[in-house]
């Protein structure tokens, strides 16, 4: 203030001049890297993957390589950047350990046309999860707004304050203290599913951040107990899976419906519970 500091609690006062020094945003350089990419579709407006768990979809602090975006910058000739510099091409997100589809726009016009579906919640998302507990009912519907956590700023929750959202289910497969479920989401909040099940009391089996992990353990017998542990011991993250993708091309005008299968750990999980159940 005045080329002297001074403290954040200093008032400004008319006629002072204020400088400030401040660091800019981690901005990496972004190249292409010849990453194996499970191309679902391709054609020259659009690209959709079958994201494997543990991909980051875009560079940022402390992952600068090895992600989805390095791996489309060699793939693909040329990409949207309607989402800014260190996301070329990307429309939505899945979090680092949920696998399945992902659509990536090859141009400005396409992003958009993209984002607007997204928007307008004309684009159809279906996912299979894995949770805890069992459902009184074979289908039903989460209605409850979701927010980040006042406690830790990193998760998020469901609070009043929050913004409107939406969950559908419907049971697949039920044992004996987890059940398959089909989730369709009717809006796109960070976390959604996950969050959605937890306020349930029906965490994703696996999931470190939202109690899908040793804290349900206890409140098994101990037979299920050492199964639940044999389990997460498959699956180093949460039983979540991007299953289904229903959307209109955005040049052709041609209804997509794509699908993307189990990953392999998901289904060895299923194997062994499916062999449980018939003891």
């Amino acid at each position: 203030m005045d080329a002297k500091p001074v403290k954040a609690s200093h008032l400004i006062l008319p006629g002072e001049r204020v400088q400030v020094e401040y660091e800019l945003p981690y901005a990496p350089t972004l190249y292409g890297e010849n990453i194996t990419l499970d191309i679902v579709f391709e054609d020259d407006y659009l690209i959709v993957v079958n994201k494997p768990a543990g991909l980051i979809v875009h560079p940022g602090a402390g992952n600068a390589t090895g992600t989805l975006v390095n791996a489309l910058i060699y793939h693909c000739e040329h990409l949207s950047n309607d989402n800014g510099l260190l996301s070329p091409g990307i429309v939505h997100r899945l979090d680092k350990d949920t696998s399945g589809l992902l659509i990536s726009a090859k141009d400005n016009r396409v992003h958009s046309n993209m984002r607007s579906q997204f928007s307008k919640r004309t684009i159809e998302k279906y996912y299979y999860a894995l949770v805890w507990g069992q459902f009184a009912d074979d289908q039903g519907a989460i209605d409850a707004p979701i927010g980040r956590s006042p406690r830790n700023r990193k998760k998020f929750t469901v609070i009043d304050s929050g913004r409107a959202s939406l969950t559908r289910f419907e049971v697949l497969e039920r044992f004996e203290f987890l059940t398959l479920i089909r989730v369709k989401l009717e809006t796109g909040r960070t976390h959604q599913i996950r969050v959605h099940m937890t306020h349930t009391n029906h965490p994703v089996f696996g999931d470190p951040y939202y109690g899908g992990r040793n804290s349900k353990i206890i409140t098994l017998n101990m037979r299920n107990r050492q199964l639940a542990a044999k389990l997460l011991a498959m699956l180093n993250r949460q039983a979540l899976h991007a299953r289904r993708l229903v959307f209109t091309h955005p040049m052709t005008e041609k209804v997509m419906d794509l699908k993307a299968p189990l990953p392999a750990d998901l289904e060895a999980v299923l194997t062994v519970l499916r062999a449980e159940s018939q003891f």
